[in-house]
């Protein structure tokens, strides 16, 4: 199997534009402040933007869809045609691992990072109280899903190329062979005709 343009070019698109998004979900993580109730002695939060959250299950999507193209393609290894044994091979399964581990670790990151961001505290508490706390989203959660998606997007990459080339590898091993026993059996025909003609020249 060839190493198709166009496969390469929709999991890199779809990688990129999820690493996008990642970014500017750390980037527009929503913020909050304690405010004062007008109308009692209690305070409570106020929150900003939850625009981290759509960015986040965007390129959550994003991120899932392209390792199910990839994957689709490749068969996920497991379920596809035999590959030739050799380095390629080898390579071929250490990305595929090393492809899964940072894609779950990046979705794990983005789906997480988009819960707590739009997780938003109800509690109250008496004015001017020190204990009260909004809960916000950690700052690098998003940032290492960014991180991590730019790894899958290698990892993917080298898996599919060495994937490819460990298939063309093993089709072009069993076509030589074959055409090696094609030439074997025609060289023994001829000399068995050779003998033949020998014989009857007798």
């Amino acid at each position: 199997m060839a190493v198709s343009i166009p496969i390469v070019a929709i999991v890199t698109s779809l990688h990129l534009i999820a690493f996008v998004l990642a970014v500017g979900a750390e980037r527009r993580r929503s913020t909050a402040k304690i405010v004062p109730d007008e109308y009692d002695e209690r305070t409570y939060c106020v929150y900003g933007t939850d625009a981290s959250t759509a960015y986040g299950l965007a390129a959550f999507g994003l991120l899932f869809l392209s390792q199910t193209v990839l994957n689709g393609v490749t068969r996920c290894l497991c379920c596809g045609k035999g590959l030739v044994t050799g380095s390629s091979t080898t390579w071929t399964v250490f990305f595929f691992v090393f492809s899964w581990t940072s894609f779950l670790g990046a979705e794990a990151c983005l789906l997480a990072g988009s819960a707590k961001n739009a997780y938003h505290t109800k509690y109250r508490g008496i004015f001017n109280a020190d204990d009260l706390s909004c809960s916000t989203l950690r700052k690098g959660v998003f940032a290492a899903a960014a991180a991590l998606t730019l790894l899958s997007l290698a990892g993917s990459i080298f898996y599919y190329w060495t994937h490819s080339k460990a298939d063309t590898g093993g089709w072009e091993k069993h076509r030589n062979e074959g055409l090696g026993m094609s030439t074997s059996n025609y060289a023994n025909h001829e000399q068995q005709q050779q003998q033949t003609s020998g014989f009857e020249k007798v």
